[in-house]
């Protein structure tokens, strides 16, 4: 076996040199730095760039020298280390010449291949000063990176030749180098950041190779739950996710491979807003209708035999243990049923049920006769059992275990004697606790009951017909009427159940008065209740929280009721399940449909469920009917929480915070939110929160049936507009004040209100928004979180023809637009607000909203689009008289101008804003125009001037609060203080002409600009 020489320069982790790195920080991010470049000539000013940064200290060069004289140093001592055994076999050679004289010509041959290999040696390793910096030379069979790369290219061709066991190896060893992320444990300038993301970027590109080629050996056991831990690692690598889902596939765990591809999509939307790639949808698609494709085929030798799972290909070698499974049909993997129950507990649940019903016929038999306090103790009958499980039960093996645990205890833990389970109607709330009751069955030999807690028509029973009916169920015959006195129905409950291990499943709790006589009766007993409302005031108990289902789930639960129709589209069930918010009723509802109906196919109901204004009507089938069961929640709740369900269903983004419910409500901020609680508490409403701040959203259904009901009132119109209004003046104070937070002096007018227009009454006292307490100290933060609401709020006041609101909304918004790149919603949002400027005829308007839409054009790279939108602005400005407008259209026409090199016109039309907007006291045109002048100075080659117009320049933005003006200004005299040259008049390459702004120069004018150049 050939022995790997050992790596004595590393980067594929924490850089190091053996047998001694440098100690200090510096010396060994130089040494990163030359190592990254080995072999090349890296210049001095770019190794003080790495090492300092823009603003190096006067000393950087000497400290340089120094750091290279030290570097030297550890490379000579690693030199001399490594010879030391070759100079004992020198003097031992001189030694045995002076002794045997026989023997000196073979110690002279000795002597000469030591020098030879030492020559060697001194040429790797070394520093050298090669003009105008440095070079290090290093042997590649002892640097670390050269290794992988060959290995890289090794395994890549192997594979590509198709012998995927030697690439898997080959692949193996290349990633065995790596010790950390690249290049860690040094401070990185901009060429090491690169590298190493580069280099990390690598490494996960062997990874997924050599993942790949493990798939194709078959070894999807082995691989499975190295891909779990990767895909938590990288949440949002798709590629990672598509290996896990097929080795889980593969290894007969399908519905966790549907999982790990709900995941990743939540994951991606909640994130990123986006969706999962077209590949990885095609590829859950074939899961979902288990493709043969995705089967693994075994390989084949060049002698056409099998190679068997587990084995390289082409060599025979076992390398893993084979995978698949011998399930039985109608379970997973895991042994679990599709009901989501365990089969593999059958033979023990079979031997405990016996049991069970010896001990209750030995307890029945036995009579339990005795007295107590003069009253006969009842006389049990047979045990109570629970009703079947609910059939096509898929999902909730979280929910379930954490019941589980509860109910059986766990290590330094008792068990819970109230197992509480809430969620909102349709739920699943009664189908999750009969599984966990038949799960924990074995725990209480006297019998499992189920009771619901409601009568025939739905209304709740009271605390004593409740009583009395577990009375009944538990065998008492005692003659006359049944008890009323909640304490004489208590009383009896106690004695009933004295002595008795029973699991009480309490099913539809309307109250926490309702159902504590029973607990209170019930000490020796387990108790799993349901409820639509939160049981938070049950001492002792565990709470269990029922929202809707995965998306997975909700899918397997819709393949499980609907049969092999359902089977056969997997995009439309997919959708299907989205529609339904993957609620069960609603899931389970579809399913009848689907089947009552053989004609139709999951695409025409797909299509049937699409409109919101007849979802509900769709998902009624027989006794299943979905509004009916959402109702009852409302029903529930008095006129005043059922205004505020409708009102709040008006909010124009999926969550909102307790502002946009006062404003809806119009009500104070302390009114609305415990209106919303209340809401929460009788799960009509959900609230989520990320740790600063709570915020409220509907189910998708439970939005539909709120907004059905606010279009089923007679003034719904006279509602609606007068709701967009009154939260279209929230929205606009609020994101005034964040858009002066963000970009002070960026809106050099307090108010573009039309004077004319009657002001409409004013908020109540006391109702007003307080903005600086809701935007805070992070504008940014709160834009983020409102901004699908701000621009859906744009959208309804123009549709509700509320002019001034509209173009309030989006001017406010723009600075927010800006900062984030967000494009399309800035395009949207101010083309509605044109169109409001235009109908309602206010100039002024169409000014402002003409100049941001030559700014947006700018930021597309549309120079001529920009200039006109600019110039038209200027036109509108000069007619309203805003003589500072005007201005800052002249600085947005001079910016293009500049980046196309036309020098002389951009710095006549700075020149021009400047005094205009000196004049006018506009401080951000000041900084705009003062540093269009210097950037035009700068390409002119007068740098002096440049920089003490920079100068003033950052004064002013530092005047007016704006870091990111201040910040901008600070880089561009950093870049100037460096020896770079002097730029060409014009260019091709981008140029910052405000801080985040870009242009791309271009080498001839656009026609546009001759006509604006003159201005």
């Amino acid at each position: 076996m050939i022995k790997e020489p050992m790596m004595r320069f590393r980067v594929l982790g924490p850089v190091s040199l053996s047998p001694r790195t440098p100690s200090a920080a510096k010396p060994r991010a130089l040494l990163a730095t030359l190592l990254v470049h080995a072999g090349e000539v890296v210049p001095v000013h770019s190794l003080i760039d790495e090492l300092w940064g823009t603003e190096p200290p006067r000393t950087a060069t000497t400290t340089l020298q120094v750091y290279v004289s030290q570097l030297r140093k550890v490379l000579a001592d690693g030199r001399d280390e490594g010879d030391g055994g070759d100079g004992i076999d020198k003097r031992d050679a001189r030694r045995s010449e002076q002794r045997i004289d026989a023997r000196r010509s073979d110690a002279r041959r000795n002597e000469l291949r030591i020098d030879a290999r030492r020559r060697d040696r001194g040429s790797a390793g070394e520093l050298l000063t090669r003009a105008p910096g440095y070079l290090l030379q290093v042997p590649e069979g002892e640097f670390d990176l050269p290794r992988f790369e060959r290995l890289r290219t090794e395994g890549r061709t192997a594979y590509q030749e198709g012998d995927f066991g030697h690439a898997s190896r080959l692949l193996h060893d290349a990633l065995a180098l790596w010790t950390g992320p690249a290049l860690s444990g040094i401070p990185h300038g901009v060429r090491l950041e690169s590298a190493a993301i580069r280099l990390d970027e690598l490494r996960m590109e062997v990874l997924e190779q050599r993942i790949i080629a493990d798939l194709r050996l078959g070894r999807h056991q082995e691989l499975a739950g190295e891909l779990l831990a990767l895909a938590n690692e990288h949440p949002l690598r798709e590629t990672l996710h598509a290996h896990l889902m097929v080795a889980l596939y593969r290894t007969g765990r399908g519905s966790d491979a549907l999982r790990v591809y709900g995941k990743l999509r939540r994951s991606l939307v909640e994130e990123l807003g986006v969706e999962p790639s077209p590949a990885l949808a095609r590829l859950h698609e074939r899961v979902l209708r288990r493709d043969p494709s995705l089967d693994w085929q075994p390989l084949r030798d060049t002698a056409g035999t099998s190679t068997a799972p587990g084995t390289d290909a082409g060599t025979g070698i076992r390398t893993g243990a084979a995978t698949g499974t011998d399930a039985d049909p109608g379970t997973n993997a895991n042994g679990a049923g599709r009901d989501g129950g365990s089969t593999a507990r059958g033979p023990e649940a079979s031997r405990r049920a016996t049991a069970q019903t010896t001990q209750t016929e030995q307890a029945r038999q036995a009579g339990h006769t005795g007295q107590e306090g003069g009253r006969p103790l009842l006389v049990p009958g047979p045990a109570p059992v629970l009703p079947a499980v609910t059939p096509g039960f898929v999902g909730r093996h979280e929910e379930l275990a954490r019941g589980e645990r509860a109910l059986r205890g766990s290590a330094g833990r008792r068990p819970v004697r109230v197992l509480a389970v809430s969620g909102s109607a349709g739920v699943g709330k009664t189908s999750l606790a009969l599984q966990l009751a038949h799960r924990v069955a074995d725990l209480f030999p006297d019998g499992q009951l189920m009771m619901r807690l409601r009568g025939p028509q739905g209304r709740p029973l009271s605390a004593a017909q409740a009583g009395a009916t577990l009375l009944r169920r538990l065998g008492d015959d005692t003659p006359g009427a049944p008890p009323t006195d909640p304490e004489e129905v208590t009383d009896r409950l106690r004695r009933a159940l004295h002595g008795r291990r029973l699991l009480l499943v309490l099913d539809d709790a309307a109250s926490v008065e309702q159902i504590r006589p029973l607990l209170q009766a019930a000490a020796d007993c387990a108790v799993i209740l349901t409820s639509r409302r939160s049981a938070a005031a049950l001492d002792g108990a565990e709470h269990l929280l029922l929202d809707a289902v995965r998306p997975d789930e909700a899918v397997e639960l819709l393949l499980a009721a609907g049969g092999e129709r359902m089977a056969q589209d997997p995009v439309a069930v997919a959708e299907i399940a989205r529609l339904c918010g993957c609620f069960p009723l609603a899931l389970r509802v579809a399913a009848a449909a689907l089947t009552a109906r053989p004609h139709t196919t999951p695409a025409a109901l797909a299509g049937r469920l699409r409109d919101e204004r007849t979802r509900l009507g769709v998902l009624r089938e027989g006794d299943l009917d979905l509004r009916s069961s959402l109702m009852t929640g409302y029903q529930e709740v008095g006129p005043a929480l059922q205004r505020a369900f409708r009102l709040l269903a008006l909010a124009p983004a999926p969550d909102f915070g307790v502002w946009t419910a006062a404003a809806l409500l119009d009500t104070d901020r302390s009114v609305a939110e415990e209106t919303a609680e209340e809401l929460v508490r009788a799960q009509l409403l959900e609230a989520r929160t990320d740790g600063h701040t709570v915020r409220y959203a509907f189910h998708s259904l439970l939005r539909v049936l709120a907004t059905d009901l606010v279009d089923g009132e007679a003034d719904s119109a006279r509602t609606r507009r007068d709701t967009v209004e009154r939260l279209g003046r929230t929205y606009a104070t609020l994101a005034r004040h964040a858009d002066r937070r963000l970009t002070p002096g960026r809106d050099w007018r307090t108010s573009l209100e039309p004077a004319p227009t009657p002001a409409p009454a004013p908020t109540p006292t006391g109702m007003e928004p307080d903005a600086e307490r809701i935007v805070g100290a992070n504008p940014l933060r709160w834009f983020r979180e409102e901004a699908t609401g701000l621009v859906e709020m744009v959208r309804q006041t123009h549709a509700a023809g509320l002019w001034p609101l509209v173009w309030q909304l989006a001017g406010a918004a723009e600075g927010y637009f800006h900062a984030c790149a967000a494009w399309e919603d800035w395009e949207e949002t101010h083309r509605l607000a044109l169109n409001a400027a235009l109908r309602a005829g206010d100039t002024e308007a169409e000014a402002v909203i003409r100049y941001s839409l030559g700014d947006l054009a700018w930021q597309r790279r549309e120079a001529d689009r920009a200039v006109r939108h600019y110039t038209d602005a200027q036109h509108a400005f000069k007619l309203a008289g805003d003589r500072i407008g005007a201005a800052r259209c002249r600085i947005g026409v001079a910016d293009i101008l500049l980046g196309q090199g036309r020098l002389g016109a951009a710095a006549r039309r700075y020149g021009r804003a400047l005094a205009l907007c000196s004049a006018g006291g506009d401080s951000r045109g000041v900084v705009a125009a003062l540093n269009g002048l210097a950037l035009v100075n700068l390409r002119q080659g007068r740098k002096e001037a440049a920089m003490r117009q920079l100068a003033q320049c950052r004064r002013a933005a530092e005047r007016l609060g704006d870091r990111r003006w201040a910040e901008y200004i600070r880089r561009t005299a950093a870049r100037l203080t460096s020896d770079a040259p002097r730029r060409p008049a014009h260019t091709a390459h981008a140029v910052e002409v405000r801080p985040g702004m870009w242009l791309i120069g271009t080498a001839a004018p656009a026609p546009s600009l001759t006509r604006a150049g003159a201005a």
